[in-house]
């Protein structure tokens, strides 16, 4: 196998990787098509002081008596379709003894808050600005 019989290989070579899954838009047969994505448009905005206010015990524990209860813009949520936000409340321990100021990250979809979870140091809730609700 000389230098054309090579160059014959590395052609088919290449001749069959384009044979992959053609596009939505490809002038092939439907069923060889790759399947067009079903990407919904993005939910509004949530009012996010709204949320926490009229669910506050879905982000604090009620013995824990959040006070001075502050909260951040929404943000896309780059994992999902949903929005992501932070709160911040002056909090106290069970016993009474204060606790301080305490961050959560809190993760909304279809204008519920789904999840919440203590801030960590990748999130981006010290940098936000927070508005009282």
């Amino acid at each position: 196998m000389g230098w054309i019989g090579f160059c014959t290989v590395l052609m088919a070579c290449g001749a069959l990787a384009g044979c992959g899954i053609a596009d939505s838009r490809a002038p092939v047969p439907e069923f060889m098509r790759a399947k067009a994505s079903d990407s919904s448009p993005p939910e509004p905005s949530p009012n996010v002081g709204q949320l926490v206010r009229e669910r506050l015990d879905s982000v604090f524990v009620a013995s824990s008596n959040p006070q001075k209860v502050r909260v951040s813009p929404p943000r896309h949520d780059l994992r999902g379709l949903g929005w992501t936000a932070c709160v911040r409340a002056e909090l106290t321990s069970s016993t009474g003894k204060p606790l301080g100021e305490e961050t959560y990250r809190i993760t909304i979809n279809s204008g519920v808050i789904v999840d919440r979870r203590r801030a960590e140091a990748e999130d981006t809730c010290a940098f936000e600005s927070y508005q009282p609700i």
